[in-house]
């Protein structure tokens, strides 16, 4: 609308306000479609649960079961931005290898395509929008069921429906060329400029898939850009390129964090798609003429004519370009693992510091993949208090002084290192719990809480053996060769009990049998029983000093002290499967 002043058109505020509407809009509408994406995300990882430990178990097995395994989960959570930020999660919890995180990142790259084919069948064929309302009316009770399983399904419906109301949203809130021709001619500046327009378009993909955090959402807004005619099918592809490059950017961010395979794991995912991006820039002319004319010879409109055959031929050209580089590169598997292993060394003495290996970059999207994580943290925890007891047995042996109190210093750094992952993995474990839990996970949830709980008097239970043999060479005190035969074999059985604790650690929970570990307690029981009662005579008949006694019935009492506590920690898995108490076994 204008009004004049002396005699000049000015356009009034009404059209200025309009035009800040409309970006609002096309705002609102991106965030409808990425909270749409988001719930759909998640609810569909609830509603598979437990089955993720499934598809996790695949990605162990071959790098093609991985690259399977990497389209499944990224055509589930859409988009390969999410998945490669999970991907480095599950790298740095230790459940696959680098090696085997390639394979599923380059098969992520191709699940991401099922999105733009998602898009250019349903969202531009037919408003899916005019079912969403009524599917939100079927997810509403579901949603506010107090059962889990059925609230999740609600949630997947109404993210679905938000997904693609937001998408029809995006593409009314896009002007419209025919009325604003001056967008077009705006663009057309930079279109005519041969491969720099090309890199520059490759660029804006780029920012575009970093800014949003989702290559999914960049490659909607690439398909309704190109299907409203503001590029062309050449540009759009060079998007598409962008979007490779960006969507590694935020697991990068994401393995800032994180430990030297996860990001090893990012940097490989930065290389594969570097890679392809560099191959498709040398043949881009030549590839980008050869999908359109395979999408005429299917019966598709010809991309280079008219905007309404730009997304499917888009899909096809995304589909083909990752699929491609997938069979390049998939035999180079061992060679990328070279090089970033070259790149990003593992830092020395790394496990002497105070530092989460597995539980440092956040909770993952669901309660049962982040309790996955907290395991693999706990399982660590254990391995440290484990080596804290390595520490002592050197201690027991150790004749020169320096030596000693360089030992004793380690295993105090160890204790405090004890004390301040317990409170980490606590915390961890608090956060969980305001999820949804399933019986069975708040069953491991409780049990997780009690064995690092155990598993830190397992650590106090170390440092007070280690103080004891401090006290002892501050006293100048010396052991004859039975007491040193008696305490080395009370140690060895503890060591026993140990092993055992750690293997049921890391089996999985509703599997322990505790007959192992019960022996090995009874055996440390026994074993300190008939020391007592030796070292009561051995007293009574002067064998030895009574503060050398005194120091070696702290000795002995403790290491049963310690078997006490690492036996608490089998029970307490035990708890989960088959609700033993703990203490039965204590004596």
């Amino acid at each position: 609308m204008f009004s004049y002043f002396c005699g000049l058109p000015v356009q009034t505020s009404f059209d200025m306000d309009y035009s800040f509407m409309q970006f609002l809009s096309l705002v609102g509408s991106l965030g409808m479609f990425l909270f749409g994406m988001k719930m759909l995300s998640e609810s569909l990882q609830k509603v598979a649960g437990d089955k993720m430990r499934t598809i996790l178990t695949a990605m162990t097995s071959t790098r093609f079961m991985g690259i399977l395994t990497g389209l499944i989960v990224t055509s589930v959570v859409q988009s390969s931005s999410a998945t490669t930020v999970m991907l480095v999660s599950f790298v740095n919890a230790g459940l696959i290898s680098l090696t085997q995180s390639i394979g599923v990142i380059m098969g992520a790259n191709i699940g991401t395509t099922f999105t733009a084919w998602m898009i250019s069948l349903l969202g531009f064929k037919f408003s899916i929008s005019a079912i969403a309302l009524p599917l939100i009316g079927i997810a509403l009770p579901l949603v506010f069921s107090k059962k889990n399983s059925r609230k999740s399904w609600g949630e997947l419906l109404v993210g679905f429906s938000l997904l693609f109301m937001g998408l029809d949203f995006l593409k009314d809130s896009f002007p419209n060329i025919s009325e604003t021709p001056e967008v077009l001619s705006f663009l057309l500046k930079y279109t005519d400029h041969g491969m720099f327009s090309i890199l520059l378009f490759v660029g804006i993909g780029t920012l575009l898939t970093v800014i949003i955090q989702s290559s999914s959402a960049t490659m909607a807004l690439t398909l309704i850009m190109c299907n409203s005619g503001w590029i062309s099918f050449e540009l759009a592809a060079a998007m598409v390129l962008g979007e490779n490059i960006g969507t590694t950017i935020t697991a990068n961010f994401a393995a800032a964090v994180a430990n030297v395979s996860a990001k090893r794991t990012a940097l490989a995912h930065l290389i594969f798609n570097l890679f392809g991006v560099i191959w498709m820039l040398v043949i881009f002319n030549f590839f980008t003429n050869t999908v359109a004319h395979f999408t005429v010879k299917m019966g598709g409109l010809d991309p280079f004519q008219t905007p309404e055959g730009v997304p499917i031929a888009l899909s096809i050209y995304h589909s083909a370009f990752n699929i491609i580089n997938t069979l390049v590169l998939v035999f180079a598997t061992p060679l990328i693992v070279k090089v970033v292993t070259r790149i990003i060394p593992s830092p020395e003495g790394e496990e002497e510091e105070f530092r989460l290996q597995h539980i440092n970059i956040g909770l993952l999207s669901t309660a049962e993949l982040s309790l996955i994580q907290a395991k693999k943290e706990i399982i660590t925890y254990a391995k440290r208090t484990y080596k804290m007891y390595g520490f002592f047995k050197e201690l027991f042996v150790e004749t020169n002084d320096k030596n000693f109190y360089e030992i004793f210093e380690r295993i105090e750094k160890y204790e405090d290192i004890s004390d301040r992952v317990e409170v980490e993995i606590a915390s961890y474990l608090t956060k969980i719990s305001t999820y949804h839990l399933s019986d069975e996970s708040s069953r491991r949830l409780r049990a997780m809480l009690n064995i690092i709980d155990d598993i830190e008097s397992v650590s106090d239970s170390n440092y007070s053996l280690a103080k004891t043999l401090r006290r002892k060479r501050k006293a100048n005190i010396w052991f004859n060769q039975e007491v040193r035969d008696n305490l080395n074999h009370i140690f060895q059985l503890a060591d026993e009990a140990y092993r055992v604790m750690l293997h049921n650690l890391e089996q999985d929970y509703s599997e322990i049998n505790l007959g192992q570990a019960y022996e090995a307690e009874d055996n440390i029981n026994k074993f300190r029983n008939k020391l007592r009662k030796q070292h009561l005579k051995n007293v009574e008949e002067e064998k030895y000093k009574y503060q050398a006694g005194v120091i070696y019935n702290d000795l002995f009492s403790e290491a049963e002290k310690l078997g006490d506590y690492i036996i608490n920690v089998s029970e307490d898995i035990a708890e989960i499967s088959i609700g033993l108490k703990k203490g039965v076994a204590q004596k």
